[in-house]
């Protein structure tokens, strides 16, 4: 489970503003977030080696969600976080990268002045991203969830306001409501924008900023299995410099 809400190109100042959490069990390890020898600036799953969410040296961003399917995920499909890394060093393009043998997925890349969002569930597809706010989580990108709705109304409040301070995005970023279910969504105790949960539960919440000349920060606050801020990391970056 995971949940991101995406302002692409929604603001005279901002070019991109991303406001994510990562849901997973608590006893897979994982590095923090930090600068790669590749360029890529990003926390790291050391269980698979890749990564949900990152930013490069070359402008680029990719943030990916599993797609929730009964019978999925599949142990012998090949590693998603891997998929993210090689979009981030330009080793896949996202026109053409294959995603239909990994287990299934939302993802959402932009390189440069362009975005898409692309899924492998039912079918594969690609779609070229407008200017405004988006929000993905796992289901169909098409019927966001209760919880990835009010993510995005918070980012929308966020950008028409005048602090634009990060930590009102945290804040966001820790709801434990809504409860609301639907048919399409979760089960109740997975509505919530935080998960709380001492098994499977919000394991780190992520917000990146950047203007549109460039500039931008990655900062990425991790969470232990009682909820509880235990660390907190940023890195600037200059996609123009």
């Amino acid at each position: 489970m995971c949940v991101a809400a995406i302002a692409w190109q929604a603001h005279p100042r901002f070019a991109l503003i991303i406001a994510a959490n990562r849901d997973e069990f608590h006893a897979r390890p994982a590095a923090a977030l930090s600068r790669w020898k590749n360029g890529i600036i990003a926390g790291q799953d050391l269980h698979g080696g890749g990564t949900w969410l990152g930013v490069s040296d070359k402008a680029r961003v990719t943030l990916i969600t599993n797609f929730r399917v009964e019978g999925f995920p599949k142990p012998d499909r090949p590693s998603r976080g891997a998929l993210v890394t090689n979009l981030l060093t330009g080793g896949s393009q996202a026109d053409s990268v294959v995603i239909a043998d990994y287990n299934p997925l939302n993802l959402f890349h932009a390189d440069g002045g362009s975005a898409a969002i692309l899924s492998n569930y039912p079918d594969e597809s690609r779609q070229n991203l407008p200017h405004g706010i988006h929000g993905l989580s796992n289901g169909a990108f098409s019927q966001p969830w209760p919880k990835t709705q009010q993510l995005c109304e918070d980012l929308a409040a966020w950008l028409s306001g005048e602090s634009h301070s990060p930590d009102d995005l945290f804040q966001a970023l820790r709801r434990e409501t809504p409860e609301e279910t639907t048919p399409h969504g979760p089960e109740q105790r997975l509505s919530g924008v935080f998960i709380r949960d001492p098994v499977y539960g919000t394991r780190c919440s992520t917000v990146i900023v950047v203007d549109h000349a460039g500039q931008g920060q990655i900062t990425e606050r991790v969470f232990d299995a009682d909820g509880h801020n235990q660390a907190e990391n940023s890195v600037r970056f200059d996609w123009l410099g």
